[in-house]
């Protein structure tokens, strides 16, 4: 007896018109200044009653607006209905949960912001009342933005080490009571969104768009990075590629969160306790060459609330150690940029939006 194959070819065609969406979505929303159906076909690659449907489809769903008339270049004839994103058709959530607070934001399908809060969390602070102020964070939102109903979903970053594909919590520096929460679960249910989870860097290096080959470097009350390798995001078999502050810069150093001695992380805090900022600054600035001369990468930008608060020093000493460690004046290209304040909350925002355009 075979199966009736109806029910896999609707599956089938449903999957293919969602990417088809968003291969024309990502194509208008690249074109600043608006793009006419020719050219969407063009770009995409898309045949042009495809396209005829497809952008019906997102005019009656409302997002897309018509925006003008225009000469298509390099065409000749009649002028060219022009489209384009209709920003605030739709909205999208990034929550950061650091160790000391929740810094939530609304975004619209351009990716500016619309609206944030922040709470502050305690640092021994169960998980659970945490969770219920992001969920209450979430509807004052949405309600005092008139959007609710609207919001394509909610990126979440935290601390890692952090399971991405199923939403776990391990052992996380300085939240100890944390360690095994089902977070996405358990902020699904409190929110009714869809949830993606993202450790801070990660999200923290997809906060702005940037070479094929970077890393986001964090140093506040852990230490970091989040990697973006040949175009694409590394998130390693365990989905926790990037665990920068656990490298061992001196095995006789003192004990790490992590169990082991002389992480690069637990020198660095040591460090910062101490009033010794310049010595944090040597130990993060081996770890950056360390990372660069491992992985190649063309720019590395640096965030966290301790190297954001004294930023010169910290670009001061990796620098120096670049010049030190990669003398050939092939590693020269390794440019250091600093990061937005609002870097690691906007980056989880864009998993969020990805639904829509990824």
């Amino acid at each position: 007896m075979t199966s009736d194959p109806a029910p896999h070819r609707a599956l089938n065609l449903a999957l293919l018109r969602d990417r088809n969406d968003a291969a024309v979505l990502r194509a208008v929303r690249a074109a600043e200044d608006g793009t006419s159906r020719v050219e969407l076909a063009a770009r995409t690659g898309l045949t042009a009653q495809a396209i005829s449907k497809i952008t019906a489809r997102l005019l009656a769903d409302g997002l897309l607006t018509e925006a003008g008339r225009a000469h298509v270049a390099g065409r000749s004839g009649k002028p060219r209905t022009l489209l384009r994103l209709a920003p605030r058709s739709r909205y999208a959530l990034g929550a950061e949960i650091g160790r000391h607070g929740l810094h939530l934001l609304q975004v619209d399908l351009t990716g500016a912001v619309v609206a944030q809060g922040r709470a502050p969390i305690a640092p021994d602070a169960e998980p659970g009342p945490v969770l219920d102020r992001l969920a209450a964070m979430v509807r004052e939102l949405t309600a005092g933005t008139g959007t609710d109903g609207r919001v394509l979903g909610l990126g979440l970053a935290c601390p890692g080490p952090l399971d991405t594909r199923d939403g776990v919590l391990h052992q996380v520096t300085g939240m100890p009571r944390w360690h095994g929460l089902h977070l996405r679960e358990a902020v699904q249910d409190r929110t009714g969104l869809p949830v993606l989870v993202e450790k801070n860097t990660t999200a923290g290096v997809l906060g702005r768009p940037g070479p094929d080959h970077r890393a986001f470097v964090s140093l506040g009350d852990g230490a970091g990075a989040g990697l973006v390798l040949g175009g694409r995001v590394q998130r390693g078999a365990r989905t926790n590629a990037g665990e920068f502050g656990h490298q061992c810069l001196d095995p006789a150093g003192p004990p790490c969160a992590c169990g082991a001695r002389g992480c690069l992380e637990a020198l660095c805090l040591t460090a910062l306790r101490d009033g010794r900022p310049d010595r944090a600054a040597a130990a993060l600035a081996v770890g950056v060459a360390n990372l660069v001369r491992l992985l190649d990468v063309e720019e590395v930008t640096l965030g966290g609330t301790a190297l954001l608060d004294d930023p010169e020093r910290y670009e001061t000493a990796i620098r120096t150690e670049l010049a030190t460690r990669l003398p050939d004046p092939a590693w020269q290209h390794v440019t250091l940029t600093r990061a937005a304040p609002l870097a690691v909350p906007q980056g989880a925002a864009a998993l969020a939006l990805a639904r829509l355009f990824d």
